[in-house]
């Protein structure tokens, strides 16, 4: 900064320096437009995981479960998974609901929405085949057919949490510079696919720009699926455009940074796998066979 000094001369300000000798500090940081921001992460062990481990603890799970018959396997590894979810991850009020609330609803209409579809011979030798629960006809909805069809809908739905554990707590752009870094996968293919992906929720955005400019001027009007197809028309030919720009500007920017030129490329962040990530996946292995073997043949 410059202070007027003695006779009308400018002279430099110099900053001053707190009294332990530290570096004064700036007030404000210069932040880039087109960067991700998004808050501190909370203190949860999952986000302090590298996100290889969150997907190789639960993958043989998934296959476990993908291969059980009975309804105590599943239904096991639903109630494990969304412990994990509730001690290790940050959720939202909603989250917790749909976790708390919307499991056990979602497998009870499974339940009926598979089980509608099981041939009555197919489960006429188990006991619950003599319940009928509704009957239309000649066609009898049974209990057995719930029973399997319930136990069907259970492993869609611990499938579904298990992935949760690495799908909530890390994000794209982790994973591939997860795989990039621990995995060898050429960073050509990995960072060349992310950034194919970021093209998606950038088109929704151009989307809704190219809307609001035919609503100005009086374009989109008219109702009935004649009307919805030539406004689809009329969006496609303007989204294309601006696709093929942002496609040539990233294709530039590669250039410039000498993408592809070199076998491996520096990082700016870091994901390396610790102690940490072993003992999390020994563990959560430990537990996941110790509730398999319990539950297998219930």
């Amino acid at each position: 900064m410059i202070a007027a000094g003695e006779g009308g001369a400018a002279t430099p300000e110099v900053p001053m320096t707190p009294a332990d000798g530290t570096e004064p500090h700036a007030t404000s940081a210069a932040l880039d437009p087109f960067a991700e921001h998004r808050a501190q992460r909370p203190s949860r062990f999952l986000y302090a995981l590298n996100p290889l481990a969150k997907l190789a603890a639960p993958l043989p799970v998934m296959v476990i479960v993908m291969f059980s018959r009975g309804i105590a396997l599943p239904l096991a590894f639903i109630v494990f998974s969304a412990a994990v979810l509730l001690i290790g991850a940050r959720l939202s009020g909603r989250a917790i609901a749909a976790l708390l609330l919307g499991i056990p609803i979602a497998a009870l209409v499974l339940g009926v929405t598979f089980g509608v579809w099981i041939d009555p011979s197919s489960v006429a030798g188990l006991p619950a085949a003599s319940v009928t629960l509704v009957s239309i006809g000649d066609w009898d909805f049974t209990l057995a057919a719930y029973i399997v069809g319930f136990a069907t809908g259970l492993r869609i739905l611990a499938i579904l949490l298990l992935s949760l554990i690495a799908g909530v707590t890390s994000t794209g752009t982790e994973f591939v510079r997860s795989m990039v870094q621990n995995l060898r996968v050429p960073y050509r293919l990995g960072y060349t696919a992310l950034a194919a992906l970021r093209f998606v929720p950038r088109f929704g955005h151009e989307l809704e720009i190219i809307r609001a400019a035919h609503r100005v001027r009086g374009t989109d009007v008219g109702r009935g699926p004649v009307a919805a197809v030539r406004r689809a028309l009329g969006y496609i030919v303007p989204l294309l455009a601006s696709a093929i720009r942002h496609a040539e500007r990233v294709a530039l920017a590669m250039d410039a940074r000498a993408f592809g030129a070199h076998r491996t490329r520096t990082e700016r962040h870091f994901s390396p796998w610790r102690l940490r990530d072993t003992v999390f996946v020994a563990c959560f292995l430990a537990v996941s066979i110790v509730i398999a073997v319990l539950t297998w043949a219930r």
